[in-house]
């Protein structure tokens, strides 16, 4: 048992018990071949079991081609997870979000053979911990156009960072959707929209403002390219990285708060903008079905955050809902207090 476990793998153990074929398997059949799952979600469990594999041969010293999928306890899964926030500073959502490919992996891996399953139900067992949502940050429209009208708009990578934020307000779509846009996915007749390709290969069409349209067209004369090309290139003509995003993000922040220093106190990422779209259509009357759609939200009840996070919209609710009637308590007639106490 604590070969099985605990040790190296045991000589002759069948080649669908060790974790490394095993993990084969389960990238190249079943996530890229059978679901076809996007680049992005295959990137993000294989950095998953990476973290994984790292923390057993440091915790364990078992090197990663002496596994077996047994080996992955709820123990060791436990301790792996609760390093990740005490050890690395990892969030509680990004806690969970390391804990699904491990349980997704371990049901296929029981699908393949029936006998893991006693070793892989505590694992598949653990429960993805809870945690508080905190009410969406975004930004007032004054705020929003003090970022749009910062760059610099003389310099080649003023006028990029211009359209940059100007597309992330006007489609809220997240920061890697927008670092793989291309030119291919720009519709500048008919109104003028752009194609996004988003999470899960969900794509959607967002319209653009004629301003956006008008902004987009002296973008694409200055700037050569063909329809492949990336539609906000780094300095190297390549996509920018989300992290490039974020720093021209702080670049274009720290020149708006020496205009405006209520900015300094305000946490102001990608993902605060694309909160900022949805609030502002929030507060315009749109409909949180239309909102869930622009932004690609796969459910509605992601979309009801905003809802509660809008206070206006629920000051303008409660103006229609007539008060209840107050009744006044009479004051008792009688002499003053003052008078009362005199009196003893």
């Amino acid at each position: 048992m604590r070969n099985a476990l605990h040790g190296k793998a045991a000589v002759g153990a069948p080649d669908h018990r060790m974790l490394g074929p095993a993990l084969q398997r389960y990238f190249c059949q079943y996530l890229i071949n059978q679901r076809q799952l996007s680049p992005r979600t295959v990137a993000s469990y294989r950095d998953s079991f990476r973290l994984l594999l790292a923390f057993f041969e440091k915790r364990f010293g078992q090197k990663p081609d002496d596994l077996r999928v047994a080996d992955i306890t709820s123990t060791r899964v436990l301790a792996f997870l609760d390093d990740l926030e005490r050890t690395r500073g990892n969030s509680v959502r990004t806690r969970n979000v390391r804990l699904a490919p491990i349980r997704s992996f371990l049901r296929h891996a029981v699908a393949a053979d029936p006998l893991l399953l006693p070793a892989a139900q505590p694992v598949l067992a653990i429960p993805s911990k809870r945690f508080d949502r905190r009410i969406v940050g975004h930004l007032s429209r004054a705020h929003i156009q003090l970022l749009l009208d910062t760059p610099d708009r003389s310099t080649r990578t003023g006028k990029r960072d211009r359209v940059l934020l100007t597309l992330m307000y006007n489609t809220g779509a997240r920061v890697s959707e927008i670092a793989a846009l291309k030119f291919r996915d720009l519709r500048l007749d008919t109104g003028g929209s752009l194609h996004i390709h988003g999470k899960g290969r969900k794509q959607r069409t967002v319209p653009l403002w004629r301003e956006t349209v008008d902004l987009l067209r002296s973008w694409s004369r200055q700037t050569p390219h063909d329809e492949e090309a990336p539609l906000l290139p780094n300095a190297r003509g390549l996509h920018m990285t989300r992290s490039g995003i974020e720093h021209r993000l702080r670049v274009v922040l720290d020149r708006a708060v020496l205009r405006d220093p209520s900015l300094r106190h305000l946490h102001v990422s990608p993902h605060t903008i694309r909160h900022t779209t949805a609030m502002h259509l929030l507060q315009s009357g749109i409909d949180l079905t239309v909102i869930a759609m622009w932004l690609g939200h796969e459910s509605i009840e992601t979309t009801h955050q905003y809802l509660d996070a809008d206070l206006e919209t629920k000051r303008r609710a409660l103006a229609h809902l007539k008060p209840p009637a107050v009744r006044r308590i009479a004051r008792p007639s009688g002499p003053s207090l003052a008078t009362f106490l005199k009196s003893l």
